[in-house]
């Protein structure tokens, strides 16, 4: 798998069952994007569930996204235009600059479990599948025998292994989106290198002149750029 992609599940698994001594895990996957749509899904389980004893889950939210800055404003302009100041008569400035940092979220509960025994074997399989933006979540009904600490833990990493193996996981890309401005005399320029380059156009405003923001893969991204940068009489900026 390239570094601008990841894997994730689109649509919540299937239910799963796993059974020992005669208490049952019934295990689900949920995509999600944030706390949001965790407790909604731990609330809808709960509903489902009214009588079972513990709801455990893990949850990864986020990817490595690395910020893209298309121009030298901000911090960076700073930066340059004290050097210039402090080295007036040299000739070459050459910098280079990346912002950001490895963003994910992540949070395992063992909901009333000894510590450690439910969340983080659940999370470990999260871990293991190189899954994100997901919730695993495994309710468990008491059957009358106490599993230990040892048998907890394999339970849960068992109940999360099924239920990821019962998803359908898929592969996205992280996706850069920027704004192209303009006049209609260039309009055939862009759309050739639009289509040449296979880029898509998620909105489009034609008023006066021209505005396109397009959608293009993060390991293609400073490319597009450089093409748009230098055809004449086209704008392109970073779309948030």
């Amino acid at each position: 798998m390239e570094n601008d992609a990841y894997k994730t599940i689109e649509k919540p698994s299937e239910e799963t069952l796993f059974k020992d001594r005669n208490s049952k895990f019934f295990g689900y996957a949920f995509p999600v994007l944030n706390d949001g749509d965790v407790k909604d899904a731990i609330d809808l389980l709960k509903k489902k569930h009214h009588s079972a004893r513990h709801f455990c889950y893990a949850y990864q939210i986020g990817i490595e996204q690395l910020e893209y800055r298309a121009n030298d404003d901000g911090d960076v302009k700073d930066a340059i235009d004290l050097l210039k100041k402090k080295h007036h008569s040299a000739r070459h400035f050459c910098y280079a600059y990346q912002i950001g940092i490895e963003q994910l979220e992540y949070r395992a509960n063992d909901d009333g479990e000894p510590n450690n025994s439910a969340g983080m074997p659940i999370y470990g399989q999260i871990q293991s599948f190189e899954v994100t933006n997901v919730l695993i979540v495994s309710v468990r009904y008491f059957g009358g025998t106490k599993l230990g600490v040892g048998g907890l833990i394999n339970a849960y990493k068992t109940s999360a292994q099924i239920t990821l193996q019962a998803s359908e996981i898929i592969e996205k890309t992280i996706d850069i989106f920027f704004q192209l401005n303009f006049q209609y005399d260039m309009m055939n320029k862009v759309m050739r290198i639009v289509k040449e380059k296979n880029l898509t156009i998620v909105s489009q405003k034609l008023e006066l002149d021209c505005e396109y923001v397009i959608c293009i893969r993060k390991k293609d991204a400073q490319s597009i750029f450089e093409i748009f940068k230098n055809l004449y009489k086209v704008d392109i900026v970073k779309h948030d």
